[in-house]
């Protein structure tokens, strides 16, 4: 599941590079190469979540781990540069709210990435194992609470496209390709 969620995470974010870049080239309010390496950005996050997909924690942890790092880390840029890009497209073709709920997201996520990398460190490399009559550290939880936090607000975020796709057509796209 996870690798078919990598797959619709970058197919969304190269549907997204592709509106932006019709919006661009209609009337100019961003550099052509941000929004390229906006989407080289998400892609690569994406690519860290084919890898966490295709590692398991229980075989190999330390590739696993990566991916994992890999996908949240180069996904809260991607959601902070695409945030950027809303408000430079703004009030055309963005309303001020969408933007500001999208930064809210951005910032969100951005602030829990931290206490995740940091708790996570301290806990240690491959003891997430629980025994039930084992208490979880409370660094361990803290990681994964901001580890939701994060993914959630990936998921959020996303969902705010969904009126940018809407007055999108396939014809629309060929016309600048």
């Amino acid at each position: 599941m996870i690798s078919v969620t990598a797959m619709l995470g970058a197919a969304t974010m190269y549907v997204r590079y592709k509106i932006v870049q019709i919006q661009n080239s209609r009337s100019p309010f961003l550099c052509r190469n941000f929004n390229f390496v906006s989407l080289l950005i998400g892609i690569i996050g994406c690519i860290g979540m084919g890898i966490v997909a295709s590692f398991q924690e229980t075989s190999v942890l330390k590739v696993h781990d990566t991916g994992a790092l890999v996908t949240f880390v180069f996904g809260v840029i991607y959601i902070l540069l695409q945030s950027i890009i809303s408000y430079k497209s703004c009030p055309e073709w963005n309303k001020r709210g969408t933007c500001h709920i999208r930064m809210s997201i951005s910032v969100l996520s951005s602030l829990a990435i931290f206490p995740m990398i940091i708790c996570a460190s301290l806990v240690g490399i491959g003891t997430f194992k629980c025994e039930p009559d084992e208490e979880l550290s409370p660094y361990h939880q803290a990681s994964a609470v901001c580890e939701w936090i994060v993914a959630f607000g990936f998921v959020t975020y996303f969902l705010t496209f969904i009126r940018d796709f809407s007055g999108c057509k396939f014809e629309d796209f060929n016309r600048t390709s």
